[in-house]
């Protein structure tokens, strides 16, 4: 057990929320990994236990709070710091009502992390140890430890959002949009490219409005795009959320002439009705966001677009939803995830008149996951017989003699482009041999099985 005088010592961090909140927890490790902290891969041996929240939905706080219970019930005499959006958001209010916590840390500035960490071992009552300057750098981002799959890490560009959507509570969590320079990004990826990856995933609350922060007008993406194109290597860049009002069509020509930057994109359109819509907040409708996807995939034939829909948003009335369900149907989604809405204290949309029982807002997620299924499977389908790159991630167990050889065959799963990490589909890799996670392998799609496409690999 760590003495009280005592700084550092041994930590175990568990992550929860998006992909953007993981790179958060990376930067905390990269931080207490370089000052009088070692991490464990076991609760058990650590003498601190960092939940790092997700504060964005009510589904999320609970997971993120049950976490803390759970440690607390498994280990009464360990120190718990819960770290993250639900500490930033609730900071002043969480030390009454969450007392199993021992300590909260958000995430405004990431480089205090050792001075929390030391703090909750000074006892109930004392002053918090000031923190010491320790900026978070590019080259600390380059090298932190990664949570992900072999060859593949997140890339926040930028913190923050302004969008200011009525629904959603990041603005009060993570504030205004700020961008990281171009250069600093590129280092980072460089870096990240002599780790290894191969593939990066560019993730910020809304990759369409990257650098509006920085002078001039307009996305600056592009000429992210065009810096990172400059690169030497085979690699991926992926775009994860770009919000649709926002979306920077120049970048449909840069993935043309530059097949590294994958024709995935990330689309959160939230509803098909334009009255919905406008409650929300949001300056686009149903009509200009199908000229949208049009457009890209006129641009980009094999184009895959992801989005997210919300059901239950106040006001929502049967003939509002139907509409959603035509959008839905018109739009062709490849992937679609669907939320219920959330009644979140501080956004515009908590006091909006026209609240929609919780009960209806779930039935109607499962009416449109339901509908979702048969249109990701055909579009899914198109990729049935083609010879395709795939990303290598993990080994299955060796399983008995199949088609690929007259010996064993093994088997991987992996990714193709049109596979975003965690919430699509993945690829069954089907060899004579063993692959190395983290590497490019071709093989040609041989079948389709649910959302999931199998590939023999020669």
């Amino acid at each position: 057990m760590r003495d009280a005088k005592q700084r550092g010592g041994r930590y175990f961090l568990d992550p929860f929320g998006c992909a953007k909140n993981q790179v958060d927890a990376e930067t905390m490790m990269a931080v207490l990994d370089s000052s009088d902290w070692r991490r464990v891969e076991d609760s058990a041996a650590a003498d601190l236990i960092i939940v790092n929240s997700c504060g964005f939905i009510e589904s999320a706080k609970r997971e993120s709070i049950n976490a803390v219970l759970s440690y607390r019930r498994l280990y009464p005499g360990k120190k718990i710091l819960l770290a993250g959006c639900l500490a930033q958001r609730y900071g002043k209010e969480l030390p009454a009502s969450l007392v199993e916590a021992d300590g909260f840390f958000g995430n405004a500035d990431l480089g205090a992390i050792a001075a929390a960490a030391n703090s909750v071992f000074k006892g109930p009552g004392a002053p918090p140890e000031p923190p010491e300057p320790f900026p978070v750098s590019s080259a600390l981002l380059a090298a932190r430890p990664l949570l992900s799959l072999p060859g593949q890490a997140y890339v926040k560009i930028s913190e923050g959002c302004n969008n200011r959507c009525a629904f959603c509570a990041i603005p009060v969590i993570r504030g205004p949009l700020r961008s990281r320079p171009v250069p600093d990004l590129v280092e980072e990826c460089r870096s990240l490219l002599d780790r290894g990856i191969r593939e990066f995933c560019l993730v910020g609350q809304d990759l369409g409005s990257y650098g509006a922060d920085l002078g001039g007008a307009g996305s600056k993406l592009p000429e992210l795009l065009e810096a990172l194109s400059a690169l030497d290597g085979h690699f991926w860049v992926r775009f994860l959320y770009i919000h649709p009002d926002h979306f920077p069509l120049p970048i449909l020509d840069l993935c043309r002439r530059d097949n590294r930057f994958l024709p995935y994109f990330d689309l959160p359109f939230q509803h098909g009705s334009a009255g919905i819509l406008r409650a929300m907040g949001r300056r686009g409708d149903p009509d200009r966001y199908l000229r949208l996807i049009a457009e890209i995939r006129a641009s980009l034939p094999d184009a895959v677009i992801r989005s997210t829909l919300l059901t239950g948003f106040p006001g929502e009335t049967d003939e509002d939803f139907q509409r959603l369900l035509d959008f839905q149907a018109r739009s062709d989604l490849d992937w679609l995830g669907v939320f219920a809405y959330s009644r979140e204290e501080d956004t515009p949309a908590y006091a909006m008149k026209g609240r929609v029982p919780g009960k209806i807002a779930i039935q109607r997620k499962a009416i449109v996951e339901e509908q979702q299924i048969a249109i990701s499977e055909k579009r899914m389908n198109r990729f049935v017989g083609r010879v395709m790159e795939a990303l290598a991630e993990e080994a299955l167990p060796i399983s008995a003699a199949g088609p690929v050889s007259a010996g064993k065959e093994y088997i991987h799963l992996g990714r193709l482009y049109c596979q975003a990490p965690e919430v699509d589909g993945v690829v069954v890799l089907r060899s004579g041999k063993p692959l190395v996670a983290g590497t490019f392998v071709q093989g040609r799609i041989v079948a389709r099985r649910g959302f999931d496409l199998d590939m023999i690999v020669p």
